[in-house]
């Protein structure tokens, strides 16, 4: 039955793969309509046109694609707020949980304007965004097979040379002999797994340099002595839209920096970092902390200063330094100034 009432509504869609809960409330919230609705957005988007005669806000929680969504039902709907999962639980805790009573009360959320949102990137930063993690899944399985080589030379009691994977040490690796063939046959296969997974991030750096050159954000992020295109262009793609943050502490939380906290009747106890958000970026400023703290005398006080003395303390100190160096970074993009140790 089609909503023949010209006004506006809110819309709770709780997305599936295969199928889609819809729930649609009036003005006053109230159940106009509920329907599970098969197939992908244009079969939800045929729906809510068909069925809704009037404006409406829609609503539904990140998930694998959410940008194609947002993208769709813009089209139709007057406004799309695309929920966060993990903030929406410290709205409700039930234990009946369906997907028609998700969808109920998504809407609901709308329409008393509870939906805590995320920020929707434009479609060209999607797929930036997606180039850099891909190139991290690549350099992951890369590693996994450098590891399984050294592993091959451990077991037959042979040295590995400092430099093992420069072509003169590779051709190396590729003569020396084993006494096992099924060895002989893994090594040279997981040769041929190197060689490829190398053309592949070289194919993908190629694409992201392209990109990168000439960014004015990475341009400027690249003036910080030891940060290069991968770390500049992570922070640029995940931050975006500078206007976005108020204040440079919400950088250290965007990126999971922020340390958890567990404080009641006076007591303050801080835990670890909360590693939310992009770990690829997370994991890019700490590597590059790593390789600054050798040749940069301004974040290796930082490092210094974090250690309190202690060695032990390390790594940590490492952490605290990405932290700090992404507020910098927040601060360079938003004045657009080079890097300055001194500010």
């Amino acid at each position: 039955m089609n909503i023949k009432t010209k006004q506006h509504y809110f819309v709770g869609l709780d997305v599936h793969l295969r199928f889609t809960a819809v729930c649609i409330l009036d003005a006053n919230c109230k159940i106009v309509k509920e329907q599970i609705v098969k197939g992908h957005s244009p079969e939800v988007c045929k729906f809510l046109r068909e069925k809704i005669n009037g404006s409406f806000d829609v609503v539904f929680e990140a998930c694998d694609g959410y940008g194609f969504w947002h993208e769709k039902l813009s089209r139709i709907a007057r406004r799309v707020v695309v929920a966060h999962p993990n903030h929406l639980r410290a709205i409700w805790n039930t234990k009946k949980k369906t997907d028609r009573i998700d969808a109920q009360k998504l809407a609901k959320l709308l329409g008393l304007n509870l939906i805590p949102p995320v920020y929707v990137p434009k479609i060209d930063v999607r797929d930036w965004r997606m180039l850099i993690q891909h190139r991290k899944t690549l350099v992951q399985k890369r590693t996994r097979i450098k590891n399984k080589l050294r592993a091959i030379l451990r077991r037959n009691h042979i040295p590995a040379p400092r430099n093992l994977w420069s072509k003169k040490n590779l051709h190396w690796l590729r003569d020396v002999e084993l006494d096992a063939r099924g060895e002989t046959l893994q090594r040279d296969m997981l040769l041929e797994d190197l060689a490829h997974y190398d053309n592949q991030i070289a194919r993908v750096e190629v694409e992201l340099d392209q990109r990168a050159k000439n960014n004015p954000g990475v341009i400027v992020l690249k003036t910080i002595p030891g940060v290069a295109n991968r770390t500049a262009e992570a922070v640029v793609a995940w931050i975006d839209d500078v206007s976005r943050f108020s204040r440079s502490k919400q950088i250290g939380a965007y990126f999971g920096f922020a340390v958890s906290e567990d404080s009641s009747g006076g007591k303050r106890r801080l835990g670890h970092i909360s590693r939310q958000g992009p770990g690829v970026v997370r994991q890019l400023l700490v590597e590059a902390v790593h390789r600054m703290n050798r040749f940069n005398p301004t974040v290796r006080s930082w490092v210094e200063r974090f250690k309190c003395g202690q060695e032990k303390r390390k790594q940590i100190a490492v952490v605290a330094a990405a932290h700090k160096l992404s507020r910098c970074m927040f601060a360079m993009l938003q004045t657009g100034e080079v890097w300055n140790p001194a500010a």
